[in-house]
Order: C-alpha cells, then structure tokens, then sequence
C-alpha cells in the first residue's frame, strides 16, 4: 500500500508543502507494529515522503525538525503569541532578565507525529521520547470516540500537566474550527471528535534560551495529527 505524505509549514491546516531537506531534520521516523524505521528521503524530494507498506496495522510518523531562529523586531508581535498560547505575565519575567523589548530571538523546534491507519489500522499510539510529544490514549481509526479521543502531553519524560492544548478541527467541507483546553494534573485531555473530521493538536512550551544561544527564548512545539472515520 502506497503511503505519501507532505511536511507542511503553515497554520490551521493551511501551509505551503515543504521539500525534504536532511539538515533541517532531526528526528524521521515509522513507526508501526512494534518496529521503527528511520526514514531517509531524497534531497528535494515533494511530498517529502513516500513509502509502501505490506502490512496492516496503524502507522505512527514522528517528525522533530533542527531548531530554527526567528526575529522580533516589535514586542507586540511575542505578546499576541504569548496572550494565544496562554503563557501569562511573559513581560515581566522578560524584563527582570534584562533583555530588550525588540530586536531579540526566539529558538523554535517542532514535535510532529501523524497517526495513519494502514489496512485496518489496528495498533496503538506510543511514547517515542521526544522532548515533548503527544501521546493517544485509544486509535481514532478503530475505538469508540462518543466520549472523545484521550491524549496524554508530555515534556522531558514528565505528564506536561495545565498546559494549553490548541485543537484544529477540518470538517469536511474545508472550514476549520478553533478551540482549547488545558491538561489536567496528569497531562491529560479529552479532545472532542466527529466523525469524518481530520485534527491537529498542538501545545508550546516557552522556556529561557541557554545562555550561549542567540536566542533568548526557546520554544518547544508538539503536534499530533490524525482522522476519525465514519463508521
């Protein structure tokens, strides 16, 4: 069975498909069945990915991009990402450092998995050891979602607990609803599903740079991807 799969960079479903370029990746992996193969592309190659599998079973891609650098050259612009992934007071803790309202940087590294079903798509979801990874808690290919689909958060190997979850909804005429929630005192959530709808996830963690870096700020960013089926 063919698999082929775009990276996208963009927003709310929306982005442009990006070439595979090895050095910006870190982590490529398949994972299914119990096994994982480190996917190595063509330098270029659009859709980054494409593979072919024999058996069935439910696939789950792991994707964790090299850190990229952004500029702010204007507080406001980190304020209205603050104030959307619900950092709090970030000013303060910004000032006390002594750093500048402009002109500084944010590291930034991506966290993706995708949940494929191949076949029947029967399997489960699996902590890979990303620094910071959503993890399902039943299949949404083959488990009752009335009640929704469970997901645990984690960071640095720790349930990653009152944080922000931004959950991107596709119906399948193409609009896309917005909405949050937090994790609990575990690092879980139960995210509402329909079906014949496709998701995103996504969850920040905002930490200070490392003192030798460019950057003054880091951010961590985990995706999960995946689509609940009629039934």
């Amino acid at each position: 069975m063919p698999l082929i799969a775009d990276l996208v960079i963009g927003q709310g479903f929306e982005g442009s498909p990006q070439m595979f370029f090895d050095t910006r990746i870190a982590r490529f992996e398949l994972h299914q069945s119990g096994q994982v193969a480190p996917y190595v592309g063509r330098m270029g190659d659009i859709p980054a990915l494409e593979s072919a599998f024999e058996d069935p079973g439910l696939l789950v891609i792991v994707h964790q991009t090299q850190p990229s650098t952004l500029k702010y050259h204007e507080w406001s612009k980190f304020q209205a990402f603050v104030d959307e992934k619900g950092f709090g007071d970030v000013l303060s803790r910004h000032l006390s450092r002594g750093l500048p309202k402009d002109g500084f940087y944010e590291s930034y590294t991506r966290y993706a998995k995708s949940l494929i079903a191949v076949g029947d798509g029967s399997g489960v979801d699996l902590v890979t050891g990303m620094e910071i990874e959503f993890v399902a808690g039943a299949n949404p290919y083959i488990d009752d979602l009335l009640q929704g689909l469970p997901v645990q958060l984690w960071y640095q190997d720790q349930p990653l607990t009152q944080t922000q979850i931004t959950i991107f909804e596709r119906a399948p005429s193409g609009d896309v609803d917005i909405k949050t929630l937090q994790t609990d005192d575990a690092g879980r959530a139960m995210i509402p599903t329909h079906p014949g709808h496709t998701y995103l996830l996504d969850a920040v963690v905002l930490r200070s740079a490392p003192e030798d870096s460019e950057a003054v700020w880091d951010t961590l960013w985990a995706a999960l991807t995946f689509f609940v089926p009629d039934r």
